[in-house]
């Protein structure tokens, strides 16, 4: 088939076995693979999956402190990643977007839309003030949840992305325990995680969980852009 004018001949399809797309890093914003792990390097695969696993499941822990914040967060998150994943099943629109066609990614897409409804649901109880709570064991859960899913799209650097609250949070809580421990107990934020730096600056709770909603959803569409913009 001869391409059409104005866009460039197609890729020829390749077939990857389960071993080998994991091994490829994929990063917002590049078509290709930025980096191949092979041989023994495949073992850093290992350490990857677990780091993203436990990181996304403990960042969710971690901003769970207020109320709705990570379930709203949770809502924007899985609809972006069920969004690549529904795509990523389309062999049509995956060569199209020069995304990876990941055969069956569908069911992971019904799931994560499936999550996405029940934290929506959550989110009408769960607003300020609560009537329920996540507690450790769900945000745990659904943290891990969210980071099986980026390992089995390949697309760990999206769940970065598009949960930059989640690691922003994550990241408040490092800072401040290695800055306390050898920094003689100086503090980078007046509390941590991040969301209570805020609270202790005299700002509302009802005004940090929206404006981290407002910056969870600019990062979510930042994540949503990349399809195209590559």
């Amino acid at each position: 088939m001869q391409p059409r004018e104005g866009r460039r001949p197609l890729a020829t399809a390749q077939t990857l076995a389960t071993d080998e797309y994991v091994t490829r890093l994929y990063l917002p914003f590049y078509k290709d693979p930025v980096l191949i792990l092979d041989g023994a390097l495949k073992i850093l695969c290992f350490f990857l999956i677990v780091f993203v696993i436990t990181g996304s499941s403990n960042a969710v822990n971690l901003t769970d402190g207020l109320d709705g914040l990570a379930a709203g967060c949770l809502v924007m998150v899985s609809l972006v990643l069920g969004l690549f994943a529904f795509l990523s099943n389309h062999i049509e629109l995956a060569r199209y977007l020069n995304i990876l066609y990941i055969e069956g990614s569908g069911e992971i897409a019904v799931y994560l839309l499936a999550l996405a409804g029940a934290a929506l649901g959550f989110l009408w109880y769960n607003g300020y003030p609560a009537q329920v709570f996540m507690g450790d064991t769900g945000s745990l859960a659904l943290g891990g949840i969210l980071g099986v899913s980026s390992v089995l799209l390949c697309r760990e650097a999206i769940l970065a992305v598009a949960g930059a609250i989640f690691v922003a949070e994550a990241l408040s809580v490092i800072l401040q325990v290695v800055s306390y421990r050898y920094r003689n107990k100086k503090r980078v934020f007046l509390c941590a995680p991040l969301h209570h730096h805020f609270e202790y600056k005299g700002w509302p709770e009802t005004k940090v969980v929206v404006r981290f909603w407002i910056i969870s959803l600019l990062f979510a569409i930042i994540a949503v852009s990349s399809l195209k913009l590559q």
